[in-house]
């Protein structure tokens, strides 16, 4: 998704949001500010460990290399 798309995307969600209507006997008190922090930094970490496990998981490897007297020659006498 281009940042373009993303951000008319964002402000979509916004916008829904506001029309929602608030429920007056929901229960659901307003969030600390240091438990907002640490959802963020939570969502951080977890989408590195995501992007490194992707990362790690997708790099191309190298193939092994095979000795000399591992190979095998057609029509070679004494070599197997």
């Amino acid at each position: 998704m281009n940042p373009c798309g993303a951000s008319l995307l964002l402000a979509l969600l916004t916008v829904a949001a506001a029309q929602m209507p608030s429920v007056p006997d929901s229960h659901c008190g307003p969030l600390s500010l240091p438990l907002l922090v640490g959802f963020v930094a939570a969502d951080a970490l977890v989408t590195l460990l995501i992007v490194g496990a992707v990362f790690v998981c997708a790099r191309p490897r190298r193939a092994a290399q095979k000795s000399e007297n591992s190979r095998v020659y057609v029509n070679m006498p004494g070599r197997n």
